[in-house]
């Protein structure tokens, strides 16, 4: 296995005390999707937008990396071959962890972009919708994280990392939110073992060859160990 390329999603944080979509509570069960995560939402209320960004900021830097995601590092570090997670999440805890081979498919809540120029920098605990951009002034500054209706980053170097990978992982997601719920299919027909490690079987689960459930803080290192064991 000289190439592994791992997918996460919320499921890896939700141990580390960040929600996701489908928490019965937390920030997400107070607002509608289309009210702060989409450009229109935005356009039409960026206060709001600002202000559910700013509890989720403020939520993110509180959190710990957990046993998964230092899992991960571990196995960046001591594999022989690479190792690259293409995470959906937006919190920094794959980096908090140790990790260093990182795509952010969704953005960063730490960070902040300008509509404007494209300008990107480290965004402060509170934005406003008055927040004027560091390179051209505009007052256009906006959360540097991918909306529903937008293209997600990196997919000029994910597309060709699944093409090349010997094993693919699914880490944590719900396997409904595209294009990275067809991910499993994708890599498994160009040749790479599959394998879904979740609390429980995801909308995607047929796509893969290996099924593993249980908490990720508990089965994400037993499956690292294990595959660090068979390289030696």
């Amino acid at each position: 296995m000289e190439k592994i390329v791992i997918l996460t999603g919320a499921g890896i944080s939700a141990e580390s005390g960040l929600g996701t979509f489908r928490d019965e509570e937390g920030l997400w069960a107070q607002h509608a999707i289309d009210d702060v995560a989409t450009p229109d939402g935005f356009e039409r209320n960026p206060l709001l937008v600002h202000g559910f960004y700013n509890a989720r900021r403020a939520q993110a830097a509180k959190a710990k990396p957990n046993a998964a995601h230092k899992a991960l590092a571990r196995l960046e570090q001591e594999h022989r071959g690479e190792v690259l997670i293409i995470t959906q999440n937006v919190d920094s805890l794959h980096e908090a962890g140790g990790s260093r081979n990182v795509i952010h498919m969704h953005g960063r809540l730490n960070g902040a972009l300008c509509h404007a120029c494209e300008h990107r920098w480290e965004a402060p605990l509170e934005m406003t919708p008055t927040d004027q951009c560091p390179a051209c002034y505009e007052t256009t500054t906006r959360p540097d994280v991918v909306w529903f209706g937008e293209i997600p980053y990196g997919m000029h170097a994910i597309d060709p990392a699944l093409a090349a990978a010997d094993l693919f992982a699914a880490i944590g997601t719900s396997g409904n939110v595209f294009p990275a719920a067809a991910y499993g299919q994708h890599a498994r027909r160009l040749g790479a073992h599959t394998v879904e490690l979740n609390l429980e079987p995801s909308a995607a689960s047929r796509d893969f060859k290996e099924l593993r459930h249980g908490p990720a803080s508990e089965i994400v290192p037993e499956w690292v160990e294990e595959l660090l064991r068979d390289q030696t």
